[in-house]
């Protein structure tokens, strides 16, 4: 077991990740990605933003808390409104989730605002929250990696003192690296008493390993969506960090077998579809034809994958072509009850390059046997 001091994962999928440009989840595909999440294994699913101009939510978390039947917690996104507090508290989710901006950009830019409002106004909303009968009060802190460290230190404070049970650093415009996240982390876990987590954005490629670092640094909490969907370059990817915890980390409270299917809900739902490489969920990501990493697939699948298909419900394919080498078509030949040798691996070899660049494909098992066949 890893020494993570993992408390959860929230996923953002029908919050953030509708967040992405043409992306709209239709109430019934909403609920079964929340069936798919809670089979998944997700700790907290974060369903949505709490506004009144949204009055079907209410109807939405009801259900959502039936489906999941306690197997995880539900939430609302909320602006530190007092208006918006209170509607989230009429749809009664399991938590909620005050967002607050930070840094100075966001307050001067965005706002108008300064310092000392964002510290009344937290202290007010979270305040508002525990007497409405919140028992689980998260705070965000909106562009928390762009913010002065010795503010957003203060403002961690307050949130701690003011009653909060969690609290949430966004690096809103992916530009943390996983030193700089691990750094910060540290640094405001150090100052407060409650669980830290970060919702990491992925505009440099680094979400899912800003996440992972915020873990080694001692984070309870990750954000994630199904894909990375979310705005611009869209957060860390749910099935990287389930794979990840899961197949390396060795945390068995997820079940990794659920990714596919939940990837193709999502996909299909966004129209967004899954690349043939991309991590843990690809099609042809255990699909191999190098002749030295299929020869060695072959004799131990250690040798050049980080974990077996089976643990996702995949299978290996083993394909043959331009790259392919004597001793991997003599190995898979011998499994499959074909001895050849000496010259007529060579001759083969020959054959199978030519079938390929003739077809313009590599081969499969069926073309390998059926050229071995030719050769006997």
């Amino acid at each position: 077991m890893s020494d993570f001091a993992l408390k959860g994962i929230i996923d953002s999928t029908l919050r953030e990740g509708e967040q992405t440009a043409g992306v709209s989840f239709s109430r019934d595909q909403k609920l079964k990605i929340v069936q798919c999440l809670s089979a998944l294994g997700v700790e907290e699913i974060e369903i949505g933003v709490a506004s009144t101009r949204s009055p079907e939510l209410s109807s939405l978390v009801t259900e959502a808390l039936r489906i999941t039947h306690g197997t995880c917690r539900i939430s609302l996104w909320s602006r530190c409104i007092v208006e918006d507090i209170q509607f989230a508290n009429s749809c009664n989710p399991d938590t909620l989730s005050l967002s607050m901006p930070v840094s100075d950009i966001h307050l001067r830019e965005k706002l108008n605002r300064d310092q000392r409002w964002v510290l009344d106004n937290l202290k007010l909303s979270i305040t508002t929250a525990l007497q409405l009968g919140f028992s689980t009060v998260s705070v965000g802190l909106e562009d928390a990696t762009r913010a002065d460290t010795d503010f957003l230190k203060h403002v961690a404070e307050v949130v701690d003192r003011s009653g909060a049970s969690r609290l949430r650093l966004a690096d809103t415009v992916g530009i943390a690296s996983p030193g700089t996240i691990t750094r910060l982390v540290k640094e405001i876990q150090g100052a407060v008493s409650i669980p830290v987590g970060v919702h990491t954005h992925n505009d440099f490629g680094m979400a899912t390993a800003n996440a992972i670092a915020a873990l080694e640094a001692g984070a309870g909490w990750v954000d994630a969506t199904v894909l990375g969907l979310g705005e611009r370059a869209g957060n860390c990817r749910l099935e990287e960090i389930i794979g990840y915890l899961s197949l390396i980390k060795g945390f068995n409270r997820y079940r990794p077998r659920e990714l596919h299917n939940l990837c193709n809900v999502v996909s299909n739902a966004s129209h967004i579809p899954i690349p043939a490489n991309q991590p843990v969920v690809g099609d042809a990501i255990f699909t191999c034809e190098t002749g030295l990493h299929v020869l060695g697939l072959l004799q131990n699948s250690d040798t050049y994958e980080p974990y077996e298909p089976e643990q996702i419900g995949r299978k290996r394919t083993l394909l043959f072509g331009g790259k392919t080498g004597k001793g991997a078509v003599r190995n898979r030949l011998a499994t499959l009850g074909f001895n050849l040798t000496g010259e007529s691996v060579d001759e083969l070899v020959v054959h199978i390059r030519q079938t390929a660049r003739q077809k313009g494909t590599p081969l499969g098992e069926l073309d390998l046997v059926s050229l071995a066949r030719q050769i006997l």
